[in-house]
């Protein structure tokens, strides 16, 4: 007993003294303050303080939160009768304890999205109508429920091709395009005062950033209060270039939006395709040469990845208040999606936090961006 005991009290003055560290040195969230929200993507380990090294990490950096997986389809209405709120109510409860803003992410999808939503009992495409009803009736129980606590939703996530046409989901296939609209309008109708996003990857491009510049001015033609534009930012150490990036948030700033980055993160690793869509489906076989880093970063690609996130801050600086708010897709390298996408089982360092939740070289580079370092 007294051995497990003693386990126990070193665990706890470990996740204590991480906390202090970080808690000691300067903060994300202190040095953009007059600049933008800085936020994190959070796991079910974090929120629920399971992980509690990597919470105290989150309470102690960033001012925002996204959920990675718990808002999406599959997991908050797993079935046609059956919501899973639990999860979601522990996210929501992490965020206002801790005086964060939240975001709802997200609603409409064409991934993580059950099939019985576009089936009958037979498996059969059901019609535009019923479609339409299961939509808003998902949307208004989970906007509804956190109504007054998520301050932003991304309604619909990645409805663009890469030219910048209208993917062809079977939420466009049964509804017809108008989906978006419908989306929309529901969310609006579930709360009133929340804000509503359209969020996706690759808008750095041009033929996809015109297709969203249309989608957005679109919904703003049928009195639809979009608020802003994410841009994912899953990014590399060449794409996309600080031209493109000021130029897409410029872009969207003339349509009276906000813009924010909403999973950024940042791939060091040899490119599995040329590829720089996000797109979750992609999956390439585990080569050694395309994970080669499993002992460690070196010092050089350190650099590198430091040099990178800088360059990527100051644009986000220059573009204060356009851009309001810039969210981490993870806390540490350690639970980053990046180690398993596109190619299972590789080592990744995406972050500013390490797989021991400390601070690299990128963190001090992108505090200097703010000046307060």
């Amino acid at each position: 007993m007294k051995k497990n005991l003693i386990s126990i009290s070193l665990v706890t003055i470990g996740v204590l003294m991480a906390s202090a560290s970080v808690h000691a040195q300067t903060t994300l969230k202190e040095s953009f303050k007059d600049d933008f929200l800085v936020g994190v993507a959070l796991n079910e380990s974090q929120f629920t303080g399971s992980n509690a090294r990597e919470a105290a990490l989150a309470r102690a950096q960033f001012n925002s939160i996204s959920p990675e997986n718990v808002l999406k389809w599959e997991s908050v209405h797993p079935e046609p009768d059956r919501y899973n709120f639990g999860p979601v109510d522990s996210y929501v409860e992490f965020g206002l304890k801790n005086n964060m803003v939240i975001i709802g992410h997200n609603l409409i999808w064409h991934q993580q999205t059950p099939k019985w939503v576009f089936q009958d009992d037979k498996g059969n495409p059901i019609s535009r109508d019923a479609l339409l009803e299961r939509m808003r009736n998902h949307i208004l129980t989970v906007v509804g429920r956190y109504k007054g606590k998520v301050g932003g939703w991304d309604v619909v996530n990645e409805a663009l091709n890469e030219d910048g046409t209208l993917r062809q989901s079977p939420w466009e296939k049964i509804i017809g395009d108008d989906y978006l609209l419908k989306a929309y309008q529901f969310a609006k109708e579930a709360d009133p005062n929340v804000q509503l996003y359209y969020n996706d990857y690759s808008l750095e491009n041009a033929s996809k950033r015109e297709g969203a510049i249309a989608l957005v001015k679109k919904l703003q033609a049928a009195g639809i209060p979009i608020a802003g534009v994410g841009l994912q930012g899953h990014y590399n150490l060449t794409w996309p270039t600080t031209n493109q990036l000021d130029e897409t948030i410029k872009a969207f700033s003339k349509l009276g939006v906000k813009v924010m980055v909403t999973e950024l993160d940042m791939d060091v690793l040899p490119p599995a395709t040329r590829s720089q869509a996000a797109e979750v489906s992609m999956n390439f076989a585990l080569r050694a040469e395309l994970n080669p880093y499993t002992n460690g970063l070196p010092a050089s690609v350190q650099q590198n990845l430091a040099n990178r996130y800088a360059d990527l801050f100051k644009v986000f600086v220059a573009n204060r208040g356009v851009v309001a708010r810039v969210t981490f897709w993870g806390v540490t390298d350690a639970d980053s999606w990046r180690n398993d996408w596109p190619v299972k089982g590789r080592t990744a360092y995406p972050l500013l936090f390490n797989r021991d939740c400390r601070p690299k070289p990128a963190f001090d580079a992108v505090i200097k961006t703010s000046g307060h370092l």
